[in-house]
């Protein structure tokens, strides 16, 4: 090469060096093919993207269809929302109004030939709260009326009580209706003699079931006599609760149904294309691996024995060639326990095993927990001092009752179920997770909800780090589990709060071993809703059918983390403290802190306060906190201004010197009850009390209280009771803004059958970890101070607490002694009813419990 030329090209190079950095920086320009790709596999390149934005709706049991580009969720109550992204849904449906109901147009009239068994505003479901967990689904073999063919069938519950129920099947040529009614398919609940449910004129007898007519046609030899116990009544805990039905279609072309709730287990039935009705066995028996077949219910898939399970749901997966059953475990509610099972079987009868080979169907009458892959339980993505975001953190509260929507062009699979929420009570939303394969051919579920992600390829430099690790325990337990921190090291093994090894095998597959145990999953970037930012996240199965999630946490060092727990740390409103203080002594990823105060008589150094009496002068000190991660360590200062009681002032007081009256004169006489605090009837009579006469609850009987005796989020109740009998969830003192929100003094309640103050509005527990003793007198006594909560036996504070929900926000809230709405009456005395507003004292209060003694 000639000097020129080499000259030229060191030219050219040179100016290509001097235009690197404004190439690479973007200097005066805009440079969009700079950033990260966001199907890059380059190490540490974080795409963020847009963040999403969801419109949430409320459906209780969604059972998922799509129909075109659109996707349907349908629910209990006639709740039905629709959605083009799986995000953002639009309710659609206006609940049981009849006439003109969205659904199904003249309720009442329309689905008469169900009510005629179970349903509208008979014994357990008065005021039309009766029609559940329908499932939806295109039958093109259906022959309408007109005799064309092809429609949408509806499948809902109708059910007065837990065991009296009824399946039928509703049909449209519109999936959002009008549906009209087509048969009533199934029957639950009937006796082998007349009988009758509590505030139901419906005769119970087998005869005023559809089997009568099956029978008459030949398509039964007779009733079974198993069928009852041998009093006659409905033998609930082999047989089926007629709800919950859905249908799927075998590989094959077959249509099945299968349904049940708790007690006698879940079954299958075959259905008929053509007429929507159910094709019923006709014989008893049982199958290869000996489960019941019944010539009426069909086959048992899942469950009995008295055993939780529920809102069956089966897809069939042409890929592994395998039928997936679903069921949920626990109660529905918030403190019930609801979480999510999975099982599978090669023939769409069963029988369905979980991973490690145990059939759905139980051996006995044995506790159910162990059964079945738990994919999902109560959880809570833990946000600590010094994490991202705001809040207590992300996580679900008896998540349940599923339905799947299994994509045969894509491969994609997604959960679609109701979820509750941390501290917000019964509050309910519809949730949708992606599902991946795992190695073994299980479905597992993503740990946050669908935002459009894919299961693409993942750069094992990115794996590395810190994650918040949750652990699917298989229970039945309403503990919420909170996250622990862990690291996946470069070296492949995990240390923190639990140790093991871990790799990548393939794009995206994940297998940990955690103290012993390999679980088998996937890794996938996820949205966060705490953090606001996406993250990588793990999520895999064991062979015992255990799932464990992992969201990772942003690289930092212990400087960092220090300075954010530092940033992060706050009290609140510490120039208006009146109740013990939460204080922090754990940061993000273990960050340690510890307090000292100046004066351990106002505040001591784990919050306990001690306010001054009435009439006293604010008290003020200075609270330090010491943070340490490491080497590193940081302080911050709280001036705490701890304020003094207010007087309180007697509002009400009920003596019960042989009537209801308020002595004080400032509320009307209350009034007897029945057994509910709307009900009529009852007897209140009097005896020898603490202090001259008491009032005696029969057990069937309450007292109505004028309205409006509690108006504030200060006030204090203090009475004594002794109970002749101690019934779970019996109240003495209760009130309530509405059936939602309420506040019940209970003997007996349903923590571990503590006497506790107990509120449903977000399902606090003040409990005193005791309970009082039938045939005695106890004093108790409780507190709100502007949700702050104290519990007194005695005269000895059993409970203290802090957010405790402001209940009585109008002038009308209702009061009664001895019942509520729902639960079995007080049966014992009652004396010394007094109401206060205002926080009474510590001190106020042993007077209380001491002046008559």
């Amino acid at each position: 090469m000639s000097k020129s030329l080499v000259r030229t090209f060191t030219l050219l190079f040179l100016m290509l060096v001097l235009l690197v950095p404004s190439i690479v920086f973007g200097e005066g320009t805009d440079q969009p093919d700079s950033l990260p790709s966001e199907n890059s596999n380059k190490p540490h390149l974080d795409y963020q993207g847009e963040a999403p934005v969801f419109q949430n709706v409320s459906v209780h049991d969604p059972s998922i269809i799509k129909d075109g580009d659109t996707y349907y969720v349908f629910g209990s109550h006639i709740d039905a929302a629709k959605s083009t992204d799986l995000i953002n849904w639009t309710r659609f449906t206006n609940g049981y109004t009849t006439p003109g109901n969205a659904l199904y147009g003249d309720l009442s009239e329309n689905l008469a030939g169900s009510f005629a068994w179970a349903g509208e505003n008979d014994s357990d479901s008065k005021g039309g709260y009766s029609i559940w967990a329908p499932d939806v689904f295109w039958n093109e073999d259906y022959i309408n009326e007109d005799g064309t063919t092809g429609a949408y069938l509806m499948y809902y519950s109708a059910s007065s009580t837990y065991i009296r129920s009824a399946i039928g099947f509703a049909v449209s040529k519109n999936i959002e209706g009008p549906y009209k009614y087509g048969d009533t398919v199934v029957y639950s609940g009937f006796t082998r003699d007349d009988a009758y449910d509590n505030n139901s004129v419906i005769n119970k007898k087998w005869t005023n079931t559809n089997i009568k007519k099956l029978i008459e046609n030949g398509t039964l030899t007779g009733a079974r006599s198993e069928w009852f116990n041998a009093n006659g009544s409905y033998a609930n805990g082999i047989y089926p609760n007629a709800i919950d039905s859905t249908l799927f279609y075998d590989e094959n072309g077959k249509l099945w149904m299968t349904y049940g709730s708790w007690s006698g287990g879940i079954f299958m039935l075959e259905i008929d294309k053509t007429t929507g009705k159910a094709i019923y066995p006709g014989q008893d028996g049982t199958t290869a691996d000996g489960r019941l077949v019944d010539r009426y219910f069909g086959t048992k898939i899942a469950g009995g024995y008295f055993k939780s399970g529920e809102g069956p749901y089966v897809v069939y997966d042409k890929n592994t060639d395998y039928y997936y059953l679903y069921v949920t475990y626990g109660w529905l509610g918030a403190d019930g326990g609801y979480n999510m099972r999975q099982f599978r079987s090669t023939t769409p009868d069963g029988p369905y095993v979980d991973a490690q080979g145990q059939n759905a169907v139980l051996p006995g009458n044995t506790d159910n927990a162990p059964y079945g892959n738990k994919l999902m339980g109560n959880f809570l993505f833990e946000r600590k001092v010094g994490d991202p975001g705001t809040g207590i953190g992300s996580g679900y509260v008896s998540p349940g009752h599923n339905s799947v929507y299994y994509d045969a062009e894509t491969g994609q699979q997604f959960l679609i179920f109701h979820s509750r929420f941390p501290q917000t009570g019964e509050m309910h939303e519809v949730r949708v997770h992606q599902m991946f394969m795992n190695k073994d051919g299980w479905p597992v579920v993503a740990p946050y909800r669908y935002t459009g992600e894919t299961l693409d390829k993942v750069n094992t430099q990115d794996l590395i780090g810190e994650y918040k690790f949750i652990t699917h325990v298989k229970d039945n337990s309403a503990t919420i589990r909170s996250s622990v921190f862990i690291r996946l090291n470069d070296d492949y093994t995990i240390s923190g709060d639990v140790n093991g090894e871990w790799k990548k095998t393939s794009h995206n597959q994940a297998e940990l071993t955690v103290d012993g145990v390999t679980y088998n999953g996937v890794f996938v970037r996820l949205w966060d809703p705490t953090s606001e930012i996406y993250v990588m996240s793990f999520t895999a199965m064991s062979e015992e059918g255990v799932s464990v999630w992992g969201s990772k946490l942003p690289d930092k060092t212990d400087e960092e983390i220090v300075a954010d727990v530092l940033k992060d740390l706050d009290l609140g409103d510490t120039a208006n403290v009146i109740s013990n203080l939460a204080l922090p002594t754990e940061g993000t990823r273990h960050t340690e802190i510890t307090w000292e105060t100046s004066d351990s008589s106002v505040v001591t150094e784990t919050g306990v306060i001690n306010r001054p009496e009435a009439g006293s002068d604010p008290v003020t000190v200075t609270l330090t906190a010491t943070i340490s991660k490491g080497n590193v360590n940081a302080t911050k200062s709280f001036t705490i201004t701890v304020l003094p009681y207010k007087a309180a002032g007697l509002v009400a007081h009920y003596a019960f010197e042989d009537n209801l009256s308020d002595t004080t004169g400032k509320f009307s006489t209350g009034t007897v009850t029945g057994n509910r605090i709307d009900n009529s009837g009852g007897t209140i009579t009097y005896v020898d009390g603490k202090n001259g006469k008491a009032s005696v609850f029969n057990g069937a009987s309450g007292v109505r209280l004028p309205n409006g005796l509690i108006s504030s989020n200060t006030y204090s109740v203090s009475l004594w009771l002794k109970p002749e009998e101690l019934t779970t969830f019996t109240t003495t003192f209760f009130g309530a803004r509405d059936s939602n929100n309420w506040v019940s003094l209970v003997p007996n309640g349903p923590a571990g059958g503590n006497t506790m103050v107990w509120s449903g509005s977000s399902w606090y527990d003040a409990v005193t970890g005791m309970t009082i003793n039938k045939g005695e007198w106890t004093h108790l006594a409780f507190s709100v101070d502007n949700g702050a909560i104290h519990v007194y036996v005695n005269g000895v504070e059993k409970f203290t607490g802090m957010n405790f929900p402001n209940i009585f926000t109008t002038t009308d809230a209702s009061f009664s002694l001895g019942v509520n709405w729902w639960d079995t009456p007080y049966k014992g005395s009652m004396d010394e009813l007094r109401i206060y507003e205002g926080a009474l004292s510590p001190s106020e209060i042993i007077n209380l419990a001491q002046i008559m003694e």
